[in-house]
């Protein structure tokens, strides 16, 4: 599954990203992009954000644009 570049996301965009506690297990957390944290146009283990709830983790697959 490739993930998605930088310029394919942005605040305001719901997405599923996986925290770094969740690394081993792969389990995905939804929500909404609040910051990009990744200044790279791509990263190999997916773009970081932050979420508005405040989480921190790497871009999986964007949900949608609402």
């Amino acid at each position: 599954m490739a993930v998605p570049a930088r310029k394919d996301i942005r605040p305001g965009l719901r997405v599923r990203i996986i925290l770094k506690k969740d690394q081993r297990t792969g389990r995905l957390t939804e929500g909404v992009v609040r910051t990009l944290l990744t200044k790279s146009p791509s990263h190999p283990y997916g773009i970081k954000v932050r979420l508005e709830d405040g989480q921190v983790g790497r871009v999986q697959e964007i949900v949608s644009s609402e």
